[in-house]
This record gives C-alpha cells, structure tokens and sequence, in this order.
C-alpha cells in the first residue's frame, strides 16, 4: 500500500536552527560602534556630532541584535528598530522586556527607507545619553546578564 502523501513532508518543527556563521563579529563590530559613541560622547568630540552618535548608536543596536539572532540561528524580517525589537521578542523575548517601546522609539530619529518621504530629528543630548544607556541595557541583556 502507497504511503500517504503528506507523510514525507517536512514542518518547520522538524528544522533544527544552528547558528549562522560571523555571528561573533557582528557582535563585536557593535561593542566598538558602542564604545566609540560612548568616548565620542564622553569627550564631547565636536566631530561626532548628534546626528552621526545616533547612526552610530543605531549601528550598535543593529550588530548586537544581528549576532545575537544569528547566534541562535535566527534572523529579523527587515532592520528598522520595530523589526529588531519584534524579533527579539520572538526569539529572545527576556532581552527587551521594558526596553522594548524605548527602542522602537529610536526608529522616530530617522525613517529613510522611502527616499521621497525620508525624516529626520536630531536628538537632543540628552537623548543621546539615553540612548547610550539603552543600548548598554540591550547589550547586557543580550550576554545574558538581566539588567
């Protein structure tokens, strides 16, 4: 007797994630995006002015994320803050509890995707120290340490 037709089938149950190549470097190249944003900041560097410490900022965010996804076999459907964070919810969902808004939030600063419709807001410095504290949150939480 033929076997049933679906009963060679593979789910996506039966996908074993392994973690994707370059993981570590993604990882790295964001703690020095991150600790250059910092010293930048910290010697009020007027080179680095608030809009590039954002970018950097971001970049950070955007490496840390990407090797720790990576890390565990996993990747975001695309690379604003929204999708980072909801990917982290997904898969690392411990990462950014109550940090998640606030990370969403840097997306606000510039939303360049559409080249007619692009925006951009200079942060304030303020704002820029907090989002250096939240992206050392982020980073700490992704090494597994629950700040």
């Amino acid at each position: 007797m033929a076997r049933g037709l679906h009963a060679d089938l593979v789910g996506f149950a039966d996908i074993r994630l392994q973690e994707i190549d370059d993981w570590q470097s993604y990882k790295a190249e964001g703690q020095q995006f991150l600790g250059l944003a910092e010293r930048a900041f910290r010697n009020k560097n007027t080179n680095f002015t608030p809009e590039i410490l954002y970018n950097l900022i971001a970049m950070a965010i955007e490496k840390l994320v990407m090797g720790a996804l990576m890390a565990i076999g996993r990747l975001p459907y695309n690379h604003t803050m929204h999708d980072l964070v909801a990917a982290l919810e997904q898969w690392i969902p411990e990462s950014v509890e109550g940090l998640a808004n606030d990370l969403r939030g840097l997306d606000k600063y510039q939303e360049i995707c559409d080249p007619y419709a692009c925006t951009m807001q200079v942060p304030t410095t303020a704002e820029v120290a907090l989002m250096l504290e939240l992206a050392r949150q982020l980073e700490s939480r992704l090494e597994g340490g629950h700040s």
